[in-house]
């Protein structure tokens, strides 16, 4: 799932947000999109049609009647060769013109010229934003089945407080990569867990593991992009929480485990990618351990088993079960044996010990068992070993 190959057109209309929008060309390019940019006249005050060439690689467009437009006029070439449109930042000029089906500059004629999918980005002052007219044609903008991508509330440039600050790329690009990719999870509800839990054994130590979560987060969010809703419970990690993404942030295993039965009976899916801590100090101690006063025995005792829990549940609720397994060691033949204890549709086991699949590295590659044999995924990044996953989900749940 990328945005390579894709001809992508990025609308940009007169707002100081405008600036920020010159860094999603460079991004989308560096991405190997194929990206052209349209301007509005009040575009070019903000930002030059020269800085948005120089990234995108293409000259950027304004006027609709150019001279060396050549036989083939411009808003109708770049209409039909789009896969998608990303207005941004939209005005609220911009987007009366679209609600209102006017072509009056280049940018509102392409748009009205083409069948491709259609971004949105509201940015400006707080006022205009909440204008019952604003509102009115942004519903109209989603009745045409556009999609309009909130903007975030804050300080303005003009110094007001409110909605109207263009959303930042990460959601731009989520929603972008969604408009893109076969929505094949519309109507899953997918739980999955992420990351490691630690249990305290005094204010100020505990036992964990080093996992990152990227595996599991990157699960939650290629999942969203393919239409699912998604729950992510999480331990504690030093990543963002994926757009669209319900995060529930929990320290311990027991916190997990309730975090989980209490999401599972709404889900359709779950997926166990969390390195859960198996055993957790017997004893807590309220106040810092001096080490002089340290036992040189530490006593444990299980945590609770969340993924063998759930699979003495599974026939009641319906879930399509996924687990992961961490091995060192007879991968296959521990996959398979925890496959069958646990009850589960499918496992996902990788090698520890290798340095290009273990904890936090950016790339995994993954043996997936099931009832109907096995497959061996390559070694990729672990956004591509999310999507290859879901692909073997989506043909299994």
């Amino acid at each position: 799932m990328s945005v390579a190959g894709k001809r992508i057109v990025v609308g940009v209309s007169g707002s100081i947000a405008a600036f920020k929008v010159a860094g999603w060309v460079s991004a989308l390019v560096k991405e190997e999109a194929q990206v052209s940019v349209m301007m509005t006249e009040s575009a070019c005050q903000f930002v030059t049609p020269l800085t948005m060439a120089a990234l995108s690689g293409e000259p950027a467009q304004s006027d609709m009647f150019a001279e060396g437009a050549g036989e083939r006029i411009s808003h109708i070439r770049l209409a039909q060769e789009a896969d998608l449109f990303l207005i941004a930042p939209a005005t609220a000029q911009t987007i009366a013109r679209l609600a209102y089906g006017l072509a009056d500059d280049l940018l509102s004629a392409a748009v009205l010229a083409s069948r491709a999918r259609v971004l949105v980005c509201p940015a400006m002052n707080s006022q205009m934003f909440t204008h019952p007219a604003t509102q009115d044609n942004i519903a109209k903008l989603r009745e045409y089945g556009y999609q309009v991508i909130a903007p975030e509330s804050g300080r303005m440039a003009c110094g007001d407080e409110g909605p109207g600050r263009l959303p930042e790329w990460d959601v731009v690009r989520e929603a972008l990569l969604g408009s893109l990719v076969e929505q094949d999870l519309a109507g899953q509800q997918v739980l999955i867990t992420a990351g490691p839990t630690r249990e305290p054994l005094d204010p100020v130590r505990f036992l964990s593991n080093p996992s990152s979560g990227k595996m599991g987060y990157q699960l939650a969010r290629t999942a969203r992009r393919r239409g699912a809703e998604v729950v992510l419970v999480s331990g504690p990690v030093s990543l963002d929480p994926p757009p669209g993404v319900r995060v529930v942030q929990v320290q311990t295993a027991q916190e997990m485990y309730a975090a989980v039965m209490a999401e599972a009976p709404a889900a359709t899916v779950i997926v166990k990618a969390a390195a859960v801590s198996d055993f957790r100090p017997e004893q807590v101690f309220a106040g810092k351990v001096k080490k002089e006063a340290a036992e040189s025995v530490l006593r444990l005792e299980r945590t609770p088993d969340i993924l063998e829990k759930l699979g003495r549940m599974k026939a009641e609720h319906g879930w399509f079960l996924v687990g992961f397994a961490a091995e060192s060691g007879n991968i296959k033949e521990e996959g398979r044996r925890k496959l069958s204890r646990k009850n589960l549709d499918l496992i996902a086991v990788n090698n520890i010990l290798s340095p290009n699949a273990g904890f936090e590295s950016e790339t995994n590659q993954l043996l997936l068992l099931d009832a109907n044999g096995e497959t061996e995924l390559p070694l990729v990044s672990k956004e591509q070993a999310a999507n290859l996953l879901w692909d073997h989900i989506s043909r299994s749940a």
